[in-house]
């Protein structure tokens, strides 16, 4: 299959062009690599250095589009809900309008399962649980979900959105503020004591990019879905602080500063609607985490 896979060098992006090149697809990658990496580009993808707000963009022949292009940062979206509306709503009105220009009959959607459901009313939670976001971040998530759904309804352009949890693996920006277990990472490895945001309660399901990689792949056979993609398991930030100062062999305690506006207090996903799909999270965190 001919796809494009937006923000193809970032962290995420990247992973699914590799497993999508694996299983003998052939791949063009968009990304404008202002937070992509050229060292994160397979040699065996085509690359366009271009943004999803191009009005020229040409899809000619595209029979798929994986939209992992985003602006991810929650604190970001509160400091500036204009630059995130424009990348995250009007970024994806621009694709979802080129792959009605050129007859595109398909997008994968990354969506957000901790940000789109906001503060839970029950947990785990599941796709039928209410959408509530505390950010613009989630809201803008949610946003482009509609859109999307909007052009299955007018266009028949064929939808899998797929809402993961909080993803981290190899390749994840350290210097970023959008993935704790980098950040975390890098500065026990620097002997710096990380910052928590808050008492270190919060809690968050943590899914390794390998199995939303998978996931990608086999929603190229899902039609019209929104599929939660996480572990299933709830961390706390205080367990997770010490997962990986065990894993690393740091021995300093970490610098906690006021909570940060816009993010929820609890949440881990139910991916039994993935389950019953086919799709399960392989990858423990154990194990994640020495890959990094």
């Amino acid at each position: 299959m001919k796809i494009l896979v937006t923000g193809g060098a970032g962290f995420i992006g990247s992973h699914i062009v590799d497993l999508l090149i694996e299983n003998g697809h052939d791949v063009t990658i968009l990304d404008n690599l202002s937070t992509g990496n050229e060292k994160n580009i397979n040699n065996s993808a085509k690359f366009i250095n271009g943004d999803i707000l191009d009005k020229n963009l040409d899809l000619t022949g595209f029979e798929c589009v994986i939209h992992e292009a985003a602006q991810i940062n929650v604190r970001t979206s509160v400091e500036d809900p204009i630059l995130d509306a424009n990348i995250n709503i009007l970024g994806t009105i621009n694709i979802l309008e080129k792959m009605k220009e050129y007859g595109v009959k398909k997008i994968i959607f990354s969506s957000s399962g901790g940000a789109v459901y906001g503060e839970p009313k029950y947990l785990p939670v599941d796709e039928k649980h209410d959408v509530n976001p505390l950010s613009p971040y989630g809201l803008s998530k949610f946003c482009a979900e509609e859109y999307i759904k909007l052009y299955n309804r007018l266009y028949n352009i064929e939808y899998c959105i797929l809402r993961y949890s909080n993803v981290y693996g190899k390749r994840q920006d350290p210097l970023g503020e959008a993935g704790v277990i980098s950040i975390f990472i890098d500065k026990m490895k620097k002997g710096e004591s990380p910052i928590i945001y808050g008492n270190g309660n919060q809690t968050r399901d943590f899914v390794n990019v390998k199995d939303v990689s998978k996931a990608n792949l086999m929603a190229l056979n899902w039609k019209n879905e929104i599929v939660n993609i996480g572990s299933g398991k709830e961390t706390s930030v205080n367990e997770l602080f010490k997962i990986i100062s065990s894993e690393v062999g740091f021995d300093k305690n970490p610098i906690y500063e006021k909570e940060r506006d816009g993010e929820v207090y609890r949440i881990y996903i139910d991916y039994n609607y993935a389950k019953s799909l086919g799709w399960i999270p392989e990858v423990e965190m154990d194990n994640g985490i020495k890959d990094i």
